[in-house]
């Protein structure tokens, strides 16, 4: 008998400010995981308890201050969790759990990344931090070429904060000089991506040209009708999941909710 297992990834831009969305969010999708990015709170400030009484008793959370911060909320309970400090930085930018007593869905193993977003000038050696994102992905590849993630079921979650593909933006002409779609970043990506033996989910359902998103900026003041987009949130899969793969997609209108966040929800579901 098969089983079906939901992920969803999400940044919440604070899940502190968005609690509402979230609790919105889980009730309207129910998926079984949801990934967070930029929680933007230290472990001792998650609104824990909310979180739990959304039907989410196993929360594990990597936090700070202000800034950044993943969780990882589910149905079912975890036999591991672990967090890398990337570029030996603490920043709260991974953590990683493995699913027990899930049924079909027991020994997969849950990545939830936020890449840095990089600053506004595609140049490392001028901008620190467009430098720390090279730096970031690029470990990201070693550490898929070593620890072989995907040599068992895996599912690699987060904001990426790269829009690899030419039907990832609004427009790939223009945005070849911005961070986020610059060939440096986009190769790197794929290249990631690929040695490390992952899937990308929603391309492998949803191929190009089909143009999709999972952001749009603050900036927009009509984002909707505008429709820049870019899809920078990100669900890849191992090979012992890819034939389980059934559906994916962008929860597009949570960006039109009250004081929202700038990233919709990615969803993915598997036939276990």
């Amino acid at each position: 008998m098969s089983v079906k297992l939901t992920v969803s990834t999400w940044n919440i831009n604070s899940v502190r400010l968005r609690i509402d969305q979230v609790e919105r969010f889980l009730k309207e999708r129910r998926p079984d995981i949801l990934c967070l990015q930029e929680t933007k709170c230290p472990n001792d400030k998650l609104p824990l308890k909310e979180l739990q009484a959304f039907g989410y008793p196993f929360v594990v959370h990597m936090g700070q201050k202000g800034y950044n911060g993943v969780a990882i909320l589910s149905r079912f309970p975890f036999t591991e969790t672990s967090v890398m400090e990337m570029c030996g930085r603490p920043d709260a930018r991974h953590i990683t759990v493995t699913l027990g007593q899930a049924k079909a869905a027991t020994g997969i193993t849950i990545h939830n990344f936020y890449v840095p977003a990089g600053g506004d000038i595609p140049d490392p050696e001028v901008n620190e931090k467009f430098r720390h994102k090279l730096d970031f992905m690029a470990e990201m590849r070693s550490w898929g070429s070593k620890s072989k993630p995907t040599k068992g079921p895996a599912i690699l979650v987060g904001d990426l904060n790269v829009a690899p593909l030419e039907h990832d933006v609004w427009s790939h002409k223009q945005l070849l000089d911005v961070v986020s779609h610059t060939p440096i970043e986009t190769q790197l990506l794929e290249e990631l991506r690929q040695e490390g033996g992952w899937t990308d989910a929603m391309r492998h359902l949803r191929p190009e040209p089909e143009k999709i998103y999972s952001w749009w900026s603050y900036r927009s003041p009509d984002w909707a009708a505008a429709d820049k987009g870019r899809r920078l949130d990100h669900i890849w899969i191992s090979d012992a999941l890819k034939g389980s793969l059934r559906n994916i997609g962008v929860t597009r209108d949570t960006r039109g909710w009250e004081r929202p966040s700038d990233h919709a929800p990615v969803t993915m579901e598997l036939e276990l």
